[in-house]
């Protein structure tokens, strides 16, 4: 009985000494947390219940008036909305699709598979502005790259940033272009697919198609929902296009909201209207991200479950 009621001590003494060890290296990320992310997102929501800025040096309690004029009386909040959900669309659809594909074939064995694997992830670790500026001079509607090629096969000239036809869709195709961390995810995640189940699969008689859809993609979806997740709220939060390329343009055909909350905050000098917005963009990404997690359960399978 004593050596039990010692051994229970000694193990209790563990599992505090353990606790106590967690805490302490979690600490730094809980601080970061706290001071970095949820203590600004509280002041943005208060702040959005506030004039402050153009006419009001200090803030000034104005109720709900900022949300009210927000969906009755702004002509581009809207559209705002619209527009980034139709970009997050384009850009999450393709990245995926493209990144899946990508990945499927660096998982070959084929020549020079690594300076290969870096080539397609190098867009991603590069400056974000010389990459715009690079595609800048691809779309120039009289010289570029792109309209060059268009004339030499008898095709006429596109405008690809200053149509509003085209512009979102020229736009998701640099954030396609862009998804080299997705590549690398789904690479990884190919690697440890086991191929015990292929080659069943090949003995039953699947083909390529067939093992795929029922082999891969299985195994593939928990990277799969990650990526998604990952891609949804990085596109939603596009900013940066609007900024280097089209300045919101043309009209308000790639006022993003994130460009909107910009233009307030920095260029209107209206920033607790601006907080408006960014808590309304807070709460859009969070139904987006809501529905996603409330069906995955559906299509997400992992090792051991019995469907």
């Amino acid at each position: 009985m004593r050596l039990l009621s010692t051994s229970a001590g000694f193990s209790n003494q563990t599992l505090k000494a353990e606790s106590r060890a967690a805490w302490i290296c979690l600490a730094p990320s809980i601080v970061g947390l706290v001071f970095i992310t949820y203590l600004p997102l509280a002041s943005m929501f208060v702040l959005g219940f506030f004039k402050w800025g153009k006419g009001a040096p200090d803030p000034v309690f104005i109720d709900l008036e900022n949300y009210i004029r927000l969906f009755t009386a702004d002509p581009f909040f809207k559209d705002s909305i619209k527009v980034t959900i139709y970009f997050s669309f384009l850009a999450v659809t393709g990245s995926m699709i493209y990144s899946l594909f990508i990945a499927m074939l660096l998982n070959r064995r084929v020549p020079a598979r690594g300076f290969f694997r870096a080539v397609f992830y190098l867009p991603y670790v590069l400056p974000a502005m010389a990459v715009f500026l690079g595609w800048a001079w691809l779309y120039e509607a009289n010289f570029g790259l792109f309209n060059y090629i268009l004339t030499g096969l008898g095709i006429e000239k596109i405008r690809f940033i200053a149509d509003s036809r085209y512009v979102v869709l020229s736009l998701a195709l640099i954030a396609v272009w862009l998804s080299g961390n997705l590549i690398v995810i789904f690479l990884a995640g190919l690697q440890n697919v086991p191929k015990v189940y292929h080659d069943a699969a090949e003995i039953d008689g699947a083909n390529g198609w067939q093992r795929f859809r029922h082999v891969t993609v299985p195994c593939m979806s928990p990277i799969i929902f990650y990526n998604l997740m990952m891609a949804l709220i990085t596109n939603m939060q596009v900013v940066i296009p609007a900024l280097a390329l089209t300045n919101g343009g043309p009209g308000n055909s790639s006022t993003f909201m994130t460009y909107l909350m910009y233009r307030y905050a920095f260029i209107s000098n209206q920033l607790g209207y601006a907080c408006g917005i960014a808590f309304v963009f807070f709460a859009l990404i969070s139904v987006f991200t809501i529905i996603l997690f409330a069906t995955s359960k559906s299509w997400i399978f992992y090792e051991g479950d019995s469907h």
